[in-house]
């Protein structure tokens, strides 16, 4: 689950990649709640080209108003019910809780409200807010993963490409930090939240 065109991609685009190459039979679903026109555009083709191993898959992009999430929270709220009776998944990848996008909190309060008996693991954004914390779950990517993930968010989200944060150098080097971090032994991981795993 992602707030916004990219999210998804520059948290766990990694982890997907993974998840996908090592199980054949996955079913996903990719949701993002806030694109429109342009964005809407991009936000369905980079989830096709993220998604192209999976044995089925979904993507949805609806068009919540961006920064006003908070103020929207019925409307968001009510689609997360709906969402909720279509949806049972083994795994919810979401934003982190302590995200200080108001837009991302929401989506991880309502993931938490509305999935409440499911493994959900919490992803970060890099952002001018400077935000990142210390996570306690990783997945150790290759370069070709790392790679791959890098040219597909790049190459398809055009309409950000004058932001001085999307940049390969901002996305390689959150991957490298969190690989030092988790003392990876292929240089990379992307780092999650977890606040409760049942074994």
């Amino acid at each position: 689950m992602g707030a916004h065109a990219d999210d998804i991609e520059i948290g766990c685009g990694g982890t997907v990649l993974e998840l996908l190459a090592t199980y054949a039979n996955c079913e996903v679903c990719w949701l993002v709640l806030s694109a429109d026109g342009r964005r809407a555009i991009e936000a369905r083709r980079s989830g096709d080209a993220f998604l192209e191993a999976a044995q089925e898959r979904r993507v949805i992009v609806e068009g919540f108003r961006d920064g006003f999430f908070p103020y929207s929270g019925p409307a968001i709220k009510d689609f997360f019910e709906r969402l909720k009776d279509e949806v049972s998944p083994d795994l919810i990848l979401t934003h982190h809780g302590s995200d200080l996008h108001q837009d991302h909190r929401l989506v991880s309060d309502l993931t938490w409200n509305t999935f409440r008996d499911h493994l959900i693991l919490e992803y970060e954004v890099p952002k001018y807010d400077g935000d990142l914390g210390s996570p306690n779950v990783f997945v150790h990517l290759d370069e070709s993963t790392v790679r791959v993930k890098i040219e597909n968010i790049l190459g398809h989200f055009a309409s950000q490409a004058e932001r001085r944060w999307f940049s390969e150098d901002v996305f390689r080097s959150m991957l490298r930090l969190r690989g030092m971090e988790s003392n990876s032994p292929t240089l990379f991981a992307e780092g999650f939240y977890s606040r409760k795993i049942l074994l």
